[in-house]
């Protein structure tokens, strides 16, 4: 199956430049101490604010610190942040989702309601909230975020459960003996993941936009952590002169989010069979 899929999905080549982008992204941050010119951290004030030159290719900021560097170490805090809090808003929204198409009646009520109440608030106001609460960090965001945006792939979840829960597989494994937890987990869920994939794609870029938002406003990763979003908040007083600090994360930012959003619209065709 998942050779039709990469076959399906392999048709694109705005999607294949998308998933080469992610990857190449991935590998900056993952060899960020390596391959980062400076220490993103180190301050020259005799070079605060200075144009891109041979020796700051993307300039400095208002303390002298190079921004290539902290570009370097910024793709990996938002990566860390986008799939981290996409992983858990995964595990959350399957557990529950599972657990109301399985079941049905009290089971899948309660988790409506609960989907419901968290969608009632407005989701960046909501993260705003629980990060305002907590003292500001890598952990409190990336917690905030799984917990605020899980409800979606509960839903994608539970609609497979209950399209599969009834299917000759599952009702073989009920004939066996086999518990509910296994049958859920071990013939259901795995058999559901494929359309919640898609969705974890878009929560990445989500998480990532995020992320750069709360660091913009001031209450994301603490200073001096770099990360995309607080370059551009620096670059708020500085936006005059000095157009590095907003173009270079701005730019960061959005071939960023638009190829993680790529990738899941593809993915998404190619999942589906009526495509061809």
């Amino acid at each position: 199956m998942w050779s039709v899929i990469w076959r399906r999905f392999a048709r694109s080549r705005l999607a294949v430049i998308a998933l080469i982008y992610v990857g190449v992204i991935t590998l900056i941050a993952v060899t960020a101490p390596l391959i980062a010119p400076a220490n993103p951290n180190a301050t020259n004030l005799a070079h605060r604010l200075s144009a891109p030159d041979h020796q700051y290719r993307l300039g400095t900021d208002d303390l002298g610190r190079d921004v290539l560097s902290r570009m370097i170490h910024g793709a990996r805090v938002s990566l860390v942040i986008g799939f981290s809090a996409t992983l858990l808003a995964l595990i959350v929204g399957s557990f529950f989702g599972a657990i109301a198409g399985y079941y049905g009646g009290a089971a899948d009520w309660i988790v409506s309601r609960l989907i419901e109440i968290v969608l009632c608030f407005p989701f960046l106001f909501l993260v705003l909230g629980i990060v305002a609460l907590f003292r500001p960090s890598l952990w409190t965001i990336m917690i905030a975020l799984g917990l605020t945006s899980w409800t979606t792939e509960a839903r994608y979840v539970r609609g497979e459960i209950l399209r599969l829960r009834d299917l000759e597989f599952a009702q073989a494994a009920r004939a066996s003996g086999a518990k509910d937890s296994r049958i859920i987990f071990r013939h259901l869920l795995p058999n559901a993941l494929a359309p919640v994939l898609v969705s974890a794609s878009f929560g990445v870029a989500n998480a990532i936009l995020v992320e750069s938002a709360l660091s913009f406003l001031g209450v994301g990763v603490p200073v001096p952590t770099p990360s995309w979003g607080g370059i551009l908040s620096i670059a708020q007083q500085y936006i005059e002169y000095a157009w590095w600090l907003v173009v270079f994360p701005g730019f960061a930012i959005f071939t960023t989010v638009a190829a993680f959003n790529v990738i899941g619209d593809r993915f998404r065709d190619a999942l589906d069979p009526r495509s061809d």
